[in-house]
């Protein structure tokens, strides 16, 4: 069972990790992940891809993406920023709008599921990172359909698309 940096101890009920050592420095993963036109290039696993972004890294902020199915179909996501440590934590919620506003009836209904993401950056001796993501669920049935859904998988292959753009960007 996982415990991270928030003092979080992951239920496998209710949530999944994905936690990688990957040899990037921890501040090449943050500009991934906090720069719009880096998370655009690596965001969504292909052949899918994010052709936009809107981060404001303030609590509260907003956290939007719109990914773009190969067959051309836009899935628009908007949640809201809840913490933002520089180099370190990432933390936001598909369950509220920016401005901490609760989801309206319609909104929640359109989505199969809500989801916390948390994304912890542990910086190693060797100049690599421990990297740990967190998908916080409100209960079983919403993250057996994220796992259903191919969590592990794909998170894992847009990782490794972050780990191909920041050898880019070194």
């Amino acid at each position: 069972m996982m415990t991270g940096a928030v003092g979080y101890q992951a239920d496998p009920q209710r949530d999944l990790v994905l936690e990688r050592i990957i040899d990037v420095p921890r501040e090449l993963v943050w500009a991934a992940w906090t720069t719009p036109e880096h998370l655009k290039q690596w965001f969504t696993p292909a052949p899918w891809t994010t052709v936009d972004c809107e981060l404001d890294l303030r609590p509260g902020g907003i956290f939007r993406t719109v990914m773009r199915s190969p067959e051309g179909q836009e899935f628009p996501n908007v949640g809201c920023v809840l913490e933002a440590v520089e180099n370190e934590k990432l933390v936001w919620t598909g369950a509220l709008l920016p401005g901490y506003r609760p989801l309206s009836r319609e909104e929640e209904a359109r989505s199969p599921f809500t989801f916390t993401a948390v994304i912890m950056l542990e910086p190693l001796a060797t100049g690599g990172t421990r990297y740990t993501a967190l998908a916080i669920h409100a209960d079983a049935e919403g993250c057996a359909e994220h796992a259903r859904m191919g969590f592990h998988q794909g998170w894992g292959a847009a990782l490794d698309q972050l780990v191909a753009l920041a050898g880019q960007m070194r």
